[in-house]
């Protein structure tokens, strides 16, 4: 790792098999936390390259547990987290509005590193099982239209670096490698990033994978459609920017979306929201992001009619029904 980080300090960067190599070695716990540390804080000073971001991920995907869902065309909602802006979990609400709109929904996720309460957090606190046994994972699929993919069960490397990512307290570029590698390989995503630089580089990234994509920032600086201010979305169809007018009906001021100081905090509004509680602003707030997930699936003629679907599955019970189906089976 000395060679390594003397060379990346002269501002140099990494082929995408260098990259790929350093992983691999760090998933088999060759190297000291200090190393680690080290390693990671030079994508602090600098931006990560998309030869880097490929090699990291090929090993990522190299060494991780794979899932077969037999030909079930599963999505996944995720952002990359590191935006600072500490909202409730809105990607997890909106994958149970996917899956009580009936699409199949393996969502990806991980402890907060830089936030409050990441996905693990909360469906850990609700009641749901780690695992990464494919035929537990296939039947909640099955009941619920629902599972999770707790990423350190899946990666090894995630496991090792963990507590580091955790007493940094910052975004790391692990961050930007969590949305790209669901071991499920998920037909459809729904990427959400903290900023248009990292937009282009998965942008560059999926264009040449099979799935169907959405890539969403608002330019505000949320990864996630937020509506406190226009968002971008870039698919393999070109790069739209929307008013949230258009998105969810309303423009939300940020304390609305606010999502707490605690994980308890965030548990309770998650399942207020869940349970059809959610104010308005909320309410549009988690359908949108579901709207623009179930978009991906080509099964809605346009958006308007997606929301619909959305706000029908979550004021409607369906959500909810599909996170007691998932937590009866824990």
């Amino acid at each position: 790792m000395k060679k390594v980080l003397n060379y990346l300090f002269e501002h140099r960067t990494l082929t995408r098999e260098d990259a790929r190599q350093i992983l691999v070695s760090i998933g088999k716990g060759e190297y000291n936390e200090h190393e680690l540390s080290a390693f990671m804080t030079v994508y602090l000073m600098r931006s990560i390259t998309l030869d880097e971001l490929m090699g990291f991920r090929d090993a990522l995907l190299e060494l991780s547990v794979s899932i077969d869902f037999q030909h079930r065309e599963v999505m996944d909602v995720v952002g990359t987290g590191g935006d600072g802006k500490n909202t409730f979990n809105i990607s997890t609400l909106s994958c149970f509005i996917i899956a009580g709109a009936g699409f199949p929904v393996a969502k990806h996720g991980n402890y907060g590193a830089s936030s409050i309460s990441g996905a693990s957090n909360l469906m850990e606190r609700i009641g749901y099982v780690f695992k990464n046994n494919q035929d537990a994972l296939r039947k909640e699929l099955d009941a619920s239209n629902m599972c999770f993919l707790h990423a350190p069960f899946f990666h090894p490397a995630l496991k090792t670096v963990g507590p580091i990512r955790k007493n940094l307290k910052v975004r790391t570029f692990f961050n930007l490698l969590g949305p790209v590698v669901n071991p499920s390989r998920p037909a459809f995503q729904l990427i959400g990033v903290y900023n248009l630089e990292i937009a282009r580089l998965y942008n560059y990234l999926l264009q040449s994978e099979n799935s169907t994509f959405a890539i969403v920032h608002s330019l505000d600086g949320y990864d996630e459609i937020s509506l406190t201010a226009d968002s971008k979305v870039i698919t393999k169809q070109g790069e739209k920017v929307y008013h949230p007018n258009v998105l969810g009906g309303m423009v939300v001021r940020p304390d609305e979306i606010y999502g707490g100081e605690t994980v308890d905090a965030a548990v309770e509004k998650f399942m207020c929201i869940l349970q059809g509680k959610g104010t308005a602003s909320q309410n549009a707030v988690v359908c949108s992001n579901a709207a623009m997930g179930l978009m991906l699936s080509g099964k809605f003629q346009n958006y308007e009619s997606a929301y619909e679907s959305a706000k029908d599955s979550l004021l409607g019970g369906k959500a909810y029904a599909a996170l007691k189906k998932l937590i009866q089976l824990q």
